[in-house]
């Protein structure tokens, strides 16, 4: 028997005792997980096709590990400008084992919570980063954010209310916390495009 499941956006053919790789999901190794975007459930005799998904359908599984993928390279170059970036990148997975392929709502042998990725679950975290390393920064005024390139008024008060209000803390920034900031105020990649880390930490330099 197998099922096609639907999560993080993408789909995966799954059978029972399956190690599947997918998208970071909420929990620790151990932790039971069920697929309830099951597109579809094929057996010897017959296949059952969704619309978009199979009714009363469940795909249970166990989650082995919580890893990363291979890292990818992103490299970006400006004609005429000299300037070259490049940047690695390891996305967040989860090893799930697939247990059984319920239908007709069948309820599973261990009890299981619904999967959801991380980020969905648990957004908090995508802020709470770039703050903690704020603490460690001097108090004092705000710096003025309007000087790094590309962020107006209205840039400057989103990043506030995250907490940030210093070129220290954004000069102090991983390829982690560009995401999870990027992510939360839907930048799409404006800050490694434009270059903030590099110039947050030449500005706070100029005021030290």
């Amino acid at each position: 028997m197998f099922a096609v499941i639907k999560t993080g956006g993408k789909q995966y053919r799954v059978e029972p005792a399956d190690l599947v790789k997918v998208d970071r999901l909420d929990g620790e190794a151990g932790d039971q997980v069920s697929f309830e975007q099951v597109l579809v459930v094929g057996g010897e005799s017959d296949t059952a096709l969704g619309g978009p998904f199979v009714a009363g359908a469940t795909v249970t599984g166990e989650i082995v590990d919580q890893t990363r993928n291979d890292k990818i390279l992103v490299f970006k170059k400006r004609r005429r400008q000299n300037s070259r970036r490049s940047r690695g990148h390891r996305q967040m997975m989860t090893v799930v084992r697939i247990g059984e392929i319920l239908t007709d709502g069948k309820a599973p042998a261990k009890a299981a919570k619904p999967a959801k990725a991380e980020k969905k679950a648990e957004p908090a975290p995508a802020v709470e980063a770039p703050p903690a390393r704020a603490e460690a920064a001097p108090a004092a005024a705000a710096d003025d954010l309007k000087r790094l390139s590309g962020v107006g008024p209205v840039l400057e008060k989103k990043l506030h209310a995250l907490g940030i209000t210093a070129f220290a803390q954004i000069a102090a920034w991983t390829e982690e916390d560009i995401t999870r900031v990027d992510e939360e105020l839907n930048f799409k990649g404006r800050i490694e495009r434009e270059g903030w880390v590099d110039q947050a930490r030449t500005l706070a330099a100029e005021g030290k």
